[in-house]
Parts: C-alpha cells; structure tokens; sequence
C-alpha cells in the first residue's frame, strides 16, 4: 500500500517563542480549591508560556501568572511579570511513577510594556541560542580541521624520521642505465 507524503504542521503561533527556563508560579483552581504551583517554564513568548505543573489546572480556567525574567542587557535589575492566563491545554504526564502536567497559558491581560519586554527576552534568549550553536558548530569545524592538521603533521614527521634516500629513484635509475657524456670545451670547433 503506498505511503501517504509526510505533511508538515504549519506553525500556528504568531510570536516567536524561546526555550527558557524561568522560575514562576501559577495561582488557580484544583478541584474547587485555591492552587498555587511553583514551577519553572519550558517555553515563553508574548502570547504565552508552557510549563510543568503538579496540579491538574482545567483548560478555559483562568490562572495568575508571575513569571522571574532575568536581568537583560540595559535593564538594572531582573523583573517580575505578573499576570492574568487562560490555560489552553493541561496535559498528563507519568514521570518515575508519579503523575504531572504539561500545562500551556495564554497571557489575557498583558500591557504593552510587559509585553515589549517578553519579547525583548525572547529576542534576546535567542540569539544567544544561536551563538551558542554557532560556537559549537564552529568548534567542530576547528576540531576537524585541527585533526587533519595534526595527521597532516605526524604524516610529516614520519617521513621526516625515515633514512633519507639518495636522489629519486627513477633519476638513480636513468643515472645507473647509462652514463651520461660529457662535453668539453664550448663546443665551437
């Protein structure tokens, strides 16, 4: 029976995300109580965060978020987000015996400031993702190259450390085949 074509998911979300672990802590309701989860984020980006939870948290309930930024570069000091969410998908997970959840939020009240600067930290998580790629990847590169400079070396100090061999071995050859003549004088008669 012939194979269908693997069909890619298109990306349905808007903002670029960034896989970031940030302390935070999730406030909502768990079977009719008042749950507070400390817990750290997987991925965030300015629409939403993903996070692991020990508390099954009902999707479409509403949840408040406060979510530890770390200190970026022209800022003073790291910063506190806080925050309304709508918790779009809480997922089972069994991990050593012991059940989890995956949990995703979406931000339903996030000003533009508090946005500006979720994204200016998904901005920023990822280009140091992409330099630390590019510095892995370039390491690589200088490893193997550096492999090959050495094999390249030690090839050299082989043959630098074999007896050395009187001229070439075919000229030894024509020389011993036959004598070459000389010619004396300028040859002008």
């Amino acid at each position: 029976m012939p194979s269908k074509p693997a069909r890619r998911r298109s990306e349905r979300r808007r903002q670029p995300r960034a896989d970031a672990r940030l302390s935070m802590r999730v406030e909502g309701v768990h079977e009719g109580n008042s749950a507070q989860v400390v817990t750290e984020s997987q991925n965030i980006s300015a629409s939403g965060v993903y996070c692991t939870s020990s508390h099954f948290l009902a999707p479409l309930s509403k949840v408040q978020l406060t979510i530890v930024l770390p200190r970026l570069p022209g800022h003073p000091s790291q910063e506190l987000v806080k925050c309304d969410g709508i918790v779009v998908r809480c997922d089972t997970v069994e991990r050593r015996g012991h059940a989890n959840f995956e949990l995703a939020c979406m931000f339903s009240d996030l000003d533009l400031p508090r946005r500006a600067l979720i994204e200016e930290f998904v901005a920023w998580r990822n280009l140091q993702s992409l330099r630390a790629a590019a510095r892995v990847s370039d390491g690589r590169r200088r490893s193997s190259s550096t492999s090959r400079v050495a094999r390249a070396a030690s090839s050299a100090g082989r043959r630098a450390a074999r007896p050395a061999r009187r001229g070439n071995g075919a000229a030894t050859r024509r020389s011993t085949a036959v004598p070459s003549k000389r010619r004396t004088g300028s040859g002008r008669g």
